[in-house]
């Protein structure tokens, strides 16, 4: 029986230690996903809209990185890739031509600053003589009840248009290269028009309450013109929407176990180890003591 005190005396400065360093790293490892949190993402998509410039290869470079994070290969025109997930920073934006090495220097590139929670389109404009990479900041909220609509004009064959959605002017004599405001619209399914110089073109686009487009005008097969619809956003609950899923979508890996819960079973398993060692120290003494 003198035993038992000895032993309790014994294990209380591991039951201390452990418990202590149970704790320290309980702290540590809870402060991290909170860090992790605050540092955000957003979005970005890239686009090809030159109508003379060849196919081209895409990268995306985190700022200062010469790997690549994101490669797209034989872009051509009237491309517009899913928006990716990234990393709110600093970004390059890098085009070659296609099938390049990635070691030569680009066609053209630019910087972009991804914000948390926001959205971006990288596109190529202008006439190949002209390219450049333009940056626009995509919306993501739309007013209550209403859907959002803006015009990117890329039809270099035909300079300007004035595109319509039902009896709603959305640009007029919108020029090549340009691209509107948001404005706000009526949500349902519209025949939207476009036209300019003697050249049409139509489709119908539906327009949900809190859904956000971006209509791109390009030149078609012959004297027409096209309209892609592109969905920027699908309401709050879908940002933002594209070709593929992002942020954590189906192809996420399922979160792993919290390490607290391991660093507790570890701690348990130590304390139950140690005390099970007194407890044998204790019997055989016991046992010897008997002889």
């Amino acid at each position: 029986m003198k035993l038992r005190p000895m032993a309790s005396r014994a294990l209380a400065p591991l039951v201390v230690s452990v418990l202590g360093l149970f704790t320290l790293v309980s702290g540590v490892v809870a402060a991290a996903p909170a860090a992790s949190a605050s540092s955000g993402h957003g979005w970005i998509r890239l686009a090809h809209l030159s109508p003379n410039t060849p196919a081209v290869d895409v990268y995306l470079y985190s700022f200062g990185n010469s790997h690549a994070m994101i490669v797209l290969h034989h872009v051509s025109y009237g491309t517009v890739s899913p928006y990716e997930p990234v990393g709110a920073g600093e970004y390059t934006v890098a085009m070659r031509l296609n099938g390049a090495k990635p070691s030569t220097p680009p066609v053209l590139s630019t910087n972009v600053r991804i914000a948390s929670g926001a959205a971006y389109t990288v596109a190529g404009m202008g006439p190949k003589a002209g390219l450049r990479l333009q940056v626009f900041q995509d919306k993501l909220t739309t007013p209550p009840g209403k859907s959002l609509v803006r015009v990117i004009q890329a039809s270099l064959k035909h300079s300007t248009v004035t595109i319509m959605a039902g009896d709603q002017t959305l640009a007029s004599a919108l020029a090549f290269a340009h691209v509107t405001n948001y404005v706000p619209a009526v949500p349902g399914t519209w025949r939207v028009h476009v036209q300019g110089m003697g050249a049409m073109g139509a489709r119908n686009v539906t327009l949900a309450a809190g859904t956000i487009y971006t209509l791109v005008v390009l030149d078609g097969a012959g004297n027409r013109l096209t309209i892609d619809p592109l969905e920027d956003a699908a309401g709050s609950t879908v940002l933002p929407s594209g070709g593929t899923a992002t942020g954590q979508g189906g192809t996420a890996p399922s979160p792993a176990p919290s390490p607290v819960l391991w660093i507790s079973l570890v701690a348990a398993g130590a304390l139950l180890a140690f005390a099970g060692t007194f407890r044998m120290r204790r019997v055989r003494g016991t046992a010897r003591h008997a002889r």
